[in-house]
Parts: C-alpha cells; sequence; structure tokens
C-alpha cells in the first residue's frame, strides 16, 4: 500500500498522525509485510524530497484494527510522546461493533491480562497470575443498528489485545475477531475496532491536540456514520 495525503489526519514539523488501515502492521514482524512506519517514512521522503527522513513509532495498533496512530518526526517529540504514553496523560478512545448486546449500558473492566508470545493470544485472569499485567477500561453502549452495538471504550491502560480480550470476557466478542470467540473472522483480516480519538499534549508547542480518525469505508462501518 502506498500511503497518499488522503491518509494523513494531522501533520506538523514534530508529529504525523495516519488513518491507519485495519491489515496494516505498524512495526515490521515475522511476515516481513511492508509496515506502516515504512510507508510513512516514504510518504514523507517523497513530499519534502528528503532521503533517510526520521520517523519514530510512538504507539501500536493490532494489525486488524484502524483508525488513528500517531508517529513522530524528530527524535525530540518522540522521547516526550513516549513519556506522555507512559506516565497515561493521553486519551485513547475506539468505537468497537459487538453482536451481543452487553450486560450493562456503561461499566468498568478489571483483569488480570498474561500473554502467550509464542501463540500470540492473551488470556484473562480475575486476580493476578505470574507474567500477568493488570488491564482497565471503560465502555458505554453508543447505540444499536440491524442487531449490531456500537461501543465506545476508553481503555486506561494500555496492554496487547486488551479491548479484544476484555470485551469478549463480558460475552461480546468483536466482530469479526475470531481469536477471542467471534464465530467467524473476515475475510479482508480485520475486525471492528477502530481507534476513534487520540488526545494529547503537543510535545514543542505545549497545548492539548485532539485527533478524530473517520471510520472506513468497507461496507459495514458506514451504518454507524451518525455517532
Amino acid at each position: 500500500m502506498v500511503i497518499t495525503e488522503s491518509d494523513v489526519i494531522y501533520e506538523d514539523n514534530h508529529l504525523i498522525a495516519i488513518n491507519k488501515r485495519a491489515g496494516d502492521i505498524v512495526q515490521v514482524d515475522e511476515t516481513q509485510d511492508e509496515p506502516l512506519d515504512e510507508q510513512v517514512k516514504r510518504f514523507l521522503e517523497r513530499k519534502y524530497n528528503k532521503p533517510n527522513a526520521f520517523l519514530g513509532v510512538i504507539h501500536r495498533l493490532d494489525r486488524p484494527v484502524s483508525g488513528v496512530i500517531l508517529f513522530a518526526k524528530t527524535s525530540k517529540a518522540l522521547e516526550r510522546m513516549n513519556k506522555q504514553f507512559k506516565d497515561r496523560r493521553t486519551q485513547k478512545t475506539y468505537f468497537a461493533v459487538v453482536k451481543n448486546k452487553p450486560p450493562h449500558l456503561n461499566g468498568n473492566l478489571q483483569h488480570w491480562l498474561f500473554k502467550d508470545q509464542r501463540k500470540n493470544f492473551v488470556t484473562h485472569y480475575s486476580k493476578e497470575v505470574p507474567g500477568s499485567q493488570f488491564a482497565e477500561l471503560n465502555y458505554k453502549l453508543l447505540g444499536e443498528v440491524k442487531g449490531f452495538y456500537l461501543l465506545e471504550v476508553n481503555p486506561i491502560t494500555g496492554r496487547s489485545h486488551q479491548i479484544r480480550v476484555q470485551l469478549a470476557s463480558m460475552g461480546c466478542p468483536i466482530v469479526g475477531d475470531n481469536k477471542y470467540g467471534y464465530p467467524r473472522g473476515s475475510k479482508k483480516g480485520s475486525i471492528c475496532l477502530h481507534a476513534r480519538k487520540l488526545q494529547f499534549i503537543h510535545p514543542v508547542q505545549n497545548k492539548p491536540i485532539e485527533l478524530f480518525a473517520k471510520l472506513p469505508v468497507d461496507g459495514f462501518w458506514e451504518r454507524f456514520e451518525q455517532f
């Protein structure tokens, strides 16, 4: 895939935010597929005719997830944004579509998550187990369209596969996520989880920034545009 201006949500001298497509990997992995960070780096090199442009990965999204992802264009921005994410001073909002109605209109989920690195699979527990990490999120039901329910999810911690596992734990696996309990996967390798909004303090200008990612155009997400 080639990154174009239509994929760019925000850009200045220090940062660039992209509306990630489901199926893109953020950084190189064992598949050796071209990662998003390399695509964005090439985009910047073409745009500014600047070979070997700097691009730093600040955070990640799972491969089947779409939505806003932020990269640093300078080492100073990378260092400062990494600290913001580590200190949990950023706020992330996701949209998730599930088939089963959640037990409550809104709620808080807390678990201990253990990741099997070899299988790339996360298991949730109600209490701490060796090697586990605490995970917490808030959710609320935004609405229902044709038998599917749209949830707004605000993760408080940032654990691998956290939203996918925690929603599945209450009987609401994300549509298309057969790894965590949905009966069938997507032919496109995507799941209905979208990083909708990212809020943070600009690392240089020290002002609040709020970024929104448009919903994917795939024949399914369009029905939730009203939200």
